[in-house]
């Protein structure tokens, strides 16, 4: 059994924590927020991830996961220290890493004994270089200690089946040994492990981040073009994710990315290639056709009620994807306040993400069930693609409805079934001739 600190108890460090203490190590998990450790203490969860709680639950009942605020506590006869803070975006899509920097001074200062230091979270390259120089510098004695780089790829509302059931472990570090070391911890998960340098490491997750995020928007400039010329974008994706090359997966056109990582990693990507003089110009791209989306629809359903003064619009979904209930960059957002700026009374239901979603969207009023919030409403915009909203009665929805009118953000719904039902709809890119 080895012993692990996983420093931040946020998304991916309380994942991270959480399954290495499954696999049979003993866990301490430290975050600085005394409230949050206290909330973990009595099994209440910082986030909604399905089977988060219930992991949690079955380790700290086995006594192979704890939770303190003590760096002390934490490091004594710990041979791992992963870092797994935020590191949000700065005023100019840099990454903020004073978090990061915070967490290894507490480190350098608190440990005993020699360690090994990973750093978990999402950070610029060469970060693992600064890493080390700020230990050195802040050990009150010296301490033999490595730097090494293993880069998270997480999805939120599957993270845990990701954390176990990797398509590759990443690790960097410039003492070989080290990353060996880190690579034995991740044996049982069975998936290939990389080994290379820090720095190539830290670049591996930004540009998968970047590629992915890509892709998406890559789809939604295929669906404005497939809605100008009357193709369905739902088929050419399938036809397009047949070829071995390209793959099924994100091509799903909708509202775009947002979340804590796709629209940070970008950015940070972009600064950093700028700030070498490049011109990244495939990244800029790819976070215009994104933001975009958000506006696009907007203009629609202005189009479909004639307006949008006086108009009663539900939005079907907050969190920016299912199984979730983060607000970061949720196209929700934009969307409710571009509605209610011009003119119309906004309406929202979600799954799990309306506390979140109150605090954010004020303005926007909440319902505990779709068909409530449906009631007397002039149109409905799906925005996340629950799959409770894939089986809604749409009858039932329809008769509630002041106006019958559908802008399916996500294409969750076949556009010849529910016209027929009576509504108005459209969906993005799926061949809209001005005929409903």
């Amino acid at each position: 059994m080895k012993q692990i600190c996983v420093v931040g108890v946020g998304y991916v460090g309380l994942v991270t924590g959480a399954c290495f203490a499954d696999l049979g190590n003993r866990v301490i998990a430290l975050d600085v927020d005394e409230e949050r450790i206290e909330n973990l203490k009595k099994g209440v969860m910082p986030i909604y991830e399905p089977g988060l709680e219930e992991l949690v639950e079955r380790n700290v009942r086995a006594g192979r996961l704890s939770f303190t605020t003590s760096y002390k506590e934490a490091l004594d006869g710990t041979e791992f220290a992963f870092i797994a803070v935020g590191t949000p975006s700065g005023v100019n899509g840099e990454a903020d890493l004073q978090y990061v920097a915070s967490a290894a001074r507490s480190v350098a200062e608190n440990m005993t004994a020699p360690l090994i230091l990973i750093n978990k979270s999402t950070v610029p390259v060469g970060t693992g270089d600064w890493v080390a120089d700020i230990v050195k510098r802040s050990q009150p004695e010296g301490i033999d200690f490595s730097v090494v780089s293993c880069p998270e790829f997480l999805r939120e509302g599957s993270a845990i089946g990701d954390f176990m059931h990797p398509h590759r472990t990443v690790l960097g570090s410039l003492h070989r040994e080290a990353a060996e070391k880190v690579a034995q911890l991740h044996l049982p998960l069975r998936a290939p492990i990389v080994i290379t340098d820090l720095r190539t490491a830290e670049m591996i997750k930004y540009a998968s981040n970047a590629f992915l995020a890509t892709k998406i928007s890559f789809i939604n400039e295929v669906a404005d073009i497939c809605e100008a010329l009357g193709a369905d974008v739902k088929e050419v994706a399938a036809g397009m994710g047949y070829d071995k090359r390209i793959g099924p997966m994100f091509l799903d056109a909708g509202l775009g990315w947002g979340g804590s990582c796709f629209p940070k990693d970008v950015k940070a990507l972009a600064y950093m290639a700028e700030e070498k003089g490049l011109d990244p110009k495939i990244l800029n791209h790819a976070m215009e056709v994104n933001y975009d989306r958000r506006a696009v629809v907007v203009k629609h359903v202005a189009q479909m009620l004639g307006g949008l003064k006086g108009k009663t619009i539900g939005l079907l979904g907050l969190a920016f994807k299912p199984n979730t209930d983060d607000m970061r960059d949720a196209p929700s957002i934009d969307i409710a306040q571009d509605l209610t700026t011009d003119g119309a009374t906004v309406r929202g239901y979600d799954p799990v993400a309306m506390e979140n979603a109150a605090r954010i969207l004020p303005a926007v009023n909440m319902f505990d069930d779709p068909y409530q919030m449906a009631k007397g409403c002039d149109a409905l915009i799906v925005v996340t693609e629950w799959n409770e909203f894939k089986q809604l009665d749409l009858k039932r929805v329809k008769d509630l409805m002041k106006q019958p009118v559908i802008f399916d953000g996500r294409n969750i719904y076949d556009p010849a079934y529910v016209r027929e039902l009576g509504f108005t709809y459209r969906g993005m890119g799926r061949g809209f001739n001005g005929n409903g």
